[in-house]
């Protein structure tokens, strides 16, 4: 399994920053903005949550197999692959949704709607989108440096590390 990307997650985040910033131009010059749900930031929040419970919870239990506990649960392989899985496919749409809430905050803060109330309010909640989306990034990260295996030895060096 490949290792997720700060690189991939930005350019994500950038595309889909300026299309969503061009959209909601056109969609204000259209007709009326939609509104950002006041959930997205309380949603990104909670699975950023369970992301980093996940990432508590292996890591103890690693940890605790690393030294030999007595009655120590280990992780098995399964297990672990799918909470990277589940950590990688969190950062791929949390990069997406921050970009899609960035571009229309950008939009909402630069035309001058952030003046009426009721944009200001949805302002903020882009911008509250977006860190918490940025938390899910961070903490998917985290998960996936936890179960990452240990690096090989070199089958070509010897036990003293001197190659023949």
């Amino acid at each position: 399994m490949r290792e997720l990307r700060i690189g991939t997650l930005a350019a994500l985040f950038v595309i889909a920053g300026v299309l969503s910033w061009a959209g909601a131009r056109l969609w204000d010059a259209i007709g009326s903005l939609p509104a950002v749900p006041v959930a997205a930031p309380i949603v990104l929040a909670v699975i950023a949550m369970v992301l980093l419970g996940t990432a508590l919870s292996i890591r103890s239990r690693l940890r605790a197999q690393r030294d030999r506990e007595p009655g120590a649960k280990g992780v098995e392989p399964m297990m672990a692959a799918r909470a990277v899985v589940l950590g990688q496919a969190s950062a791929l749409v949390a990069a997406l949704i921050a970009g899609m809430y960035g571009g229309t905050g950008v939009f909402l803060l630069t035309s001058g709607l952030a003046e009426v109330p009721a944009r200001r309010d949805q302002a903020i909640y882009a911008g509250l989108s977006v860190l918490a989306a940025f938390a899910v990034i961070a903490t998917a990260m985290w998960l996936e440096r936890i179960c990452r295996l240990p690096e090989e030895p070199d089958d070509d060096q010897g036990p003293q590390g001197a190659t023949a």
